[in-house]
């Protein structure tokens, strides 16, 4: 196995979209296995859609889905850490090289959001929809998970 947790750009192929995947969705899916987050993530690897990833992403991914509120019920930290390892491993690695901030009300999202345009992705999913005013400049939609999941039943 590679020391690497994120796949290399080159040994994955091509989906149809990429996105970028906010924390507030993953967090979410910890929470409920009945909502459109879970559906996303219950979807990877997809033929569909790639997620994204940036180094700053993932450690927050990290550090929300270590505390202790967000850990499911009769999981272990250990767990949790082994299913992000899993969606980086399928996740796009993006390296940021230009900075676009400030653009949104909080730097967490301006990360977020330059992880997006750095990917050339076409959407971000959060539930926090109203905190990206602006991304669509940049040619990015902002969606929250069950619309994703309407566009992806549309578009098959």
């Amino acid at each position: 196995m590679k020391s690497s947790a994120v796949a290399s750009p080159s040994s994955l192929p091509t989906p149809a979209l990429r996105i970028v995947i906010d924390t507030s969705v993953l967090v979410a899916a910890s929470r409920s296995r009945r909502g459109a987050s879970f559906a996303i993530l219950s979807q990877i690897p997809s033929p569909a859609f790639q997620p994204c990833l940036s180094v700053a992403l993932y450690v927050e991914w990290q550090q929300a889905l270590s505390r202790a509120e967000n850990v499911p019920r009769g999981l272990t930290a250990e767990t949790v850490a082994g299913f992000l390892r899993y969606i980086a491993s399928q996740s796009y690695l993006q390296e940021i090289y230009f900075l676009w901030r400030p653009v949104l009300k909080d730097p967490n999202d301006d990360m977020v959001l330059e992880l997006g345009v750095a990917s050339q992705s076409k959407v971000i999913v959060t539930h926090n929809v109203a905190d990206f005013a602006g991304a669509d400049r940049f040619g990015i939609d902002v969606v929250n998970p069950a619309s994703f999941l309407v566009r992806l039943r549309g578009e098959r």
